[in-house]
This record gives structure tokens, C-alpha cells and sequence, in this order.
């Protein structure tokens, strides 16, 4: 009985492995001299080398193996997302059009530009960035389109139809299509597929098929959100919808708030302004089957501001997504090099390690590219699943935990409120109430904790803080100790 109540006393005091630097490092990649090394998109060739694009026109190709770049393209305006079709042939998103990008004589370099689609307008304001493109399992691919800022004018000759109802507002779309996600089928036909964007730079699929888009906080969005984007559905931002076929014709903004409220498909996923996220980017599915760690399966979103992504953590309610999200990486790097902000792009590599590539375009933000690669065998403890219940949460980790603490309500710290919607830029968090957990119960197998909460309602987000959580042998703690979950629907 001795020995046994030394080992544990051992164990409690042995210094816990706490920080993600425990389990990932992140290397910086060398960059050609003298590149302005702003990176609007990244993709990994089937050959496994790195294809990026630069702000000021440059398309590289980085052979991971000999450490070494060389030019694909140039010349490119704005290049802002860049999709690997071959060895040889790229599409990418610069601000006048998708553009294909072929070396036809197999000497490593395109020879050939061509234009996939430049059916959307441009006003020449300088907040009309277009992103992507991503592509579905049906070939399909798949844009999307900044509104313009009134901060800056537009141009006396415009390309596209021109209407005064969409000039109105803070951001706005006075040319189709802008705020929306527009699809570009197989055979070349563009097709708009949803409204009500703001500033979404960001675009992804789920391991089910879905596309998700991000959308950064302003007028209409109280604070950065992602959706689950669907064909025909409206998103929020109302400027959009002038270009929405059998709109009437009238300043979408002279609507009643009720009224826009009542049209729109809210976030699946909100990421709480100055705590989760200030301006996040492109989700990406971790699809490299445990190679980056017990997260397969899972997203994750770039931020820009901050230097951590976000790890989404998705529940189906009522046929609809929703579910919490967490900060990933946060601590990073403290014992090597760190992770730096301005995660605007990623990709992962054959070898399951991910790709982030950096840029500011004159905001918050860095430049060049690091990689993060996971150490194996090692896992930490951490939050897997967040699923609503009717009468709370459940939460599922990496491994089991310690009983003690995982019943103990006091490691449990809920509180919720939402954000409002309406046309002021942003939005403070309204009705903040603390949430009591009154029972904490652990499964059998040590691995998911289900909590009862006094109160649950839904179009709130839940706002959990994690106390000292530990695995069953005492060695480890809890990473992610901040989740904030986005009740839409209630669990009935």
C-alpha cells in the first residue's frame, strides 16, 4: 500500500506535459530572395512539391525534399487562392478571374494562361478580393467574392452591370456578384450559389461533402462566423441581395432587421471576437488519417491576428450543423520556433505535416510559410467532441481522464450570450449569464464527461472554461481549456 501511494504521489508531482510544443513542431521555410512572400494560396502538386501564390503575381514551386523554389507563373494580379490540377496545370483566383495555368511543353513552367471564368463584376475599390477556389467530389469548383469597403472610391468605368441600390452601406455590391459564393460547373457555366458574404476569405469541405465559408466580423456580423453554405440560401450580409434573381427592386438596407433576420441561414460555427478569432480564413479537413494527430477527420480554420487556428468540433441538430470550436496551437512554439500570425492559407502534405502560409495585405498579419509537423506516438489530452444533449454536454477526450478531477463541477466554468444582428460594425456580447453545471458523470471507459446544465436556449453561444482536467495517470493536463459551443437548435 506504501509503494502504491508513493507511485501516485510521483506521478501527481511530476511535471504534467501541458503545451502543445510537447507533441508538434513548427519549422519556417526558406524563402526565395527577394520575394515579397505575401502567400494568397497554397496546394501540393500529386508529385508532393508545394505550389504558392504571392500578392504581387508570382506563382512558385517548392520542392520540399531539395529545399528548393523555382517560377511557375508570373504576372498574375492578386493571386489570392491557388488549386493543384496536375503536375502541370494549375487554376488559380486573381482578382480579374480564374485562370488556368498549364506548362504545355513539360519545362516546368506555364506557358499557357487561360481563362476559366470572369463572369463577375469589378468596380476597381480596393476591397473587391476574390478567393478560392476549392472543388467538390463532383468536379465542380467554387469562388468567393468580397464586397467593396466605402472607405475607398470606385472607378470611373466598371465591368459589369452597374446598380445604385447595391452602392448603399458600409460594404457593398454595386457589381454582381459580389458577397457571394458563385460555383463553376465542369463545363465551364458559372452559377451563383449563395449570398449575403461579407469578407469571406476562406472555403473548405468536411469529410461529409459539406462547404464551409468564413466570414470576417463588421457591419451585419457581430463577430466572425462560419457557415455551412448551401445553393440558394442567404447568409446575412444584405448588400448581396440586389443580385439575388427576383429580389425587388429596392436598397436592400431600407428592410426592417426583422425582416433580414427572418431570410437568413445563420453561422454553424461563431468564433467570439478578441477570444477565438478576429479574422479568420480557410478551413481546412485534416484528412491525413492520424498523421497529424487524433484530430483526423476534424477542420481546421486559419486566423490571421492571432498566432493559433482553430479546431472545429461539429454536432448535427435538427439536420443542421452546429458545434463549438477551440484554439489549436495556442501556446506553440515555446519551446522552438513559434507560430507566427497571419495564417491565411493551408494545405496539408502528403507526409500529413501542415503547410500555413502567411500575409497581412496591409493589415495584422506575416509573411512566408511555416510547417507544423506532429511527433509521434505521443498524444495529448484534449478535447475530441462536444455534442449537445437535452439536458447539456458531452464532452469526449483523447484519452481518459483522471476521476477525480473530471467530476469535480468546479473545473467546469460555463457562461453564454450571443451577438446582435444588426448594421453597426460588430457587435458587443449581449445578455451575459452565467450558466451552472450541476452534475458532471463519467462513461465507463473514462473518456467522455456528460454535463447537466441549469438552463439551455437556443441562438446563444456557450462559453466553456476547463479547470485542472487530467489524464488517468496524472501526466498529463488539459491543452484546450477555452470551447465555445454555438447553440442554434436545442437538442429535443
Amino acid at each position: 500500500m506504501f509503494a502504491s501511494l508513493l507511485l501516485s504521489t510521483f506521478l501527481w508531482s511530476a511535471s504534467p506535459a501541458d503545451t502543445i510544443s510537447d507533441y508538434y513542431e513548427i519549422e519556417d521555410i526558406p524563402m526565395p530572395t527577394g520575394l515579397v512572400a505575401e502567400t494568397g494560396g497554397i496546394t501540393f502538386l500529386p508529385d508532393g512539391r508545394l505550389a504558392a501564390c504571392f500578392h504581387r503575381g508570382e506563382v512558385m514551386l517548392y520542392n520540399p525534399k531539395t529545399k528548393t523554389w523555382k517560377l511557375f507563373a508570373e504576372g498574375l494580379h492578386d493571386p489570392l487562392g491557388v488549386l493543384a490540377v496536375s503536375n502541370k496545370e494549375l487554376i488559380v483566383m486573381q482578382r480579374p478571374e480564374l485562370t488556368r495555368l498549364t506548362d504545355t511543353d513539360g519545362d516546368g513552367v506555364a506557358d499557357q494562361y487561360t481563362t476559366v471564368t470572369d463572369q463577375f463584376g469589378m468596380s476597381g475599390n480596393y476591397h473587391e478580393f476574390a478567393f478560392g477556389p476549392v472543388r467538390d467530389a463532383k468536379g465542380n469548383l467554387y469562388i468567393s467574392l468580397n464586397t467593396a469597403s466605402n472607405g475607398a472610391s470606385i472607378r470611373n468605368e466598371v465591368r459589369g452591370q452597374y446598380d445604385e441600390l447595391g452602392r448603399k452601406g458600409r460594404m457593398y455590391a454595386c457589381v454582381p456578384y459580389r458577397g457571394w459564393v458563385l460555383q463553376i460547373t465542369p463545363d465551364g457555366k458559372m452559377k451563383p450559389y449563395a449570398s449575403g458574404f461579407r469578407s469571406p476569405n476562406g472555403m473548405g469541405f468536411d469529410a461529409q461533402g459539406r462547404l464551409y465559408v468564413s466570414d470576417n466580423q463588421g457591419d451585419w456580423l457581430g463577430t466572425s462566423k462560419l457557415y455551412h453554405v448551401e445553393e440558394g440560401k442567404f447568409y446575412g450580409h444584405p448588400t448581396s441581395l440586389v443580385w439575388r434573381s427576383g429580389f425587388p427592386d429596392i436598397d436592400p438596407l431600407t428592410l426592417p432587421v426583422r425582416t433580414l433576420d427572418s431570410m437568413r441561414t445563420v453561422e454553424s460555427f461563431a468564433f467570439p471576437h478578441e477570444f477565438m478569432a478576429h479574422s479568420p480564413t480557410q478551413p481546412i479537413l485534416d484528412n491525413t488519417g492520424g498523421r497529424f494527430g487524433p484530430f483526423a477527420g476534424q477542420l481546421f480554420v486559419g486566423e490571421m491576428d492571432f498566432p493559433h487556428l482553430l479546431r472545429i468540433l461539429p454536432d448535427e441538430v435538427g439536420g443542421q450543423m452546429q458545434g463549438a470550436c477551440v484554439p489549436f496551437l495556442e501556446k506553440a512554439g515555446s519551446n522552438g520556433v513559434p507560430l507566427r500570425i497571419g495564417n491565411n492559407r493551408l494545405a496539408f502534405a502528403p507526409d500529413g505535416s501542415l503547410y500555413l502560409g502567411k500575409a497581412d495585405h496591409g493589415w495584422l498579419g506575416d509573411r512566408g510559410i511555416q510547417r507544423i509537423k506532429y511527433k509521434p506516438g505521443k498524444v495529448p489530452l484534449d478535447i475530441l467532441a462536444m455534442k449537445l444533449t437535452p439536458t447539456g454536454f458531452a464532452l469526449t477526450f483523447t484519452e481518459a481522464l483522471d476521476e477525480k478531477t473530471a467530476q469535480d463541477l468546479a473545473n467546469y466554468r460555463f457562461r453564454s450570450y450571443y451577438y446582435e444582428y444588426h448594421q453597426a460594425y460588430g457587435s458587443k456580447q449581449i445578455d451575459v449569464q452565467t450558466v451552472n453545471v450541476t452534475s458532471a458523470t463519467l462513461s465507463a471507459d473514462r473518456k467522455t464527461v456528460s454535463l447537466k446544465v441549469a438552463e439551455l436556449k437556443p441562438s446563444r453561444i456557450y462559453e466553456l472554461n476547463l479547470g485542472d482536467l487530467r489524464s488517468g495517470n496524472g501526466q498529463k493536463k488539459i491543452l484546450s481549456r477555452s470551447v465555445c459551443y454555438t447553440l442554434n437548435r436545442l437538442n429535443i
